[in-house]
């Protein structure tokens, strides 16, 4: 499975960006797709996930703020980014992990807000 990210790049406070990651190789259903992120000296963060039905989860830094998405029939992930703020800036990475538990990343795309 090769993962490839897109969308990230420089945007302003309060702005909004929308990252896709395309998804090829062996891919089976019940798999679960997601965004990681990474700040400089920060430890890696779930930013969102969701399932093959469409079930997503969200750490409280941003929900209500971003929206994870995916069509299955292309196999695509996607977020919606808004009211971006500054401690957002980071490297994002797209990951899918397997119905047999094996995870595959996504090069980064980095998001940088700025004031």
């Amino acid at each position: 499975v090769q993962l490839q990210a897109s969308g990230g790049g420089l945007v302003q406070l309060g702005g909004s960006l929308r990252l896709s990651c395309v998804a090829s190789g062996s891919i089976f259903s019940g798999n679960v797709m997601g965004w990681y992120r990474q700040a400089p000296g920060k430890e890696l963060e779930l930013v969102a996930s969701i399932t093959s039905d469409g079930r997503t989860n969200y750490p409280d830094s941003v929900k209500g703020r971003f929206t994870v998405s995916r069509d299955n029939t292309k196999n695509t992930l996607y977020l919606q980014m808004n009211s971006l703020k500054l401690e957002d800036t980071a490297l994002y990475y797209c990951y899918l992990m397997s119905r047999t538990f094996n995870t595959y990343w996504g090069q980064g795309t980095q998001v940088t807000v700025s004031s």
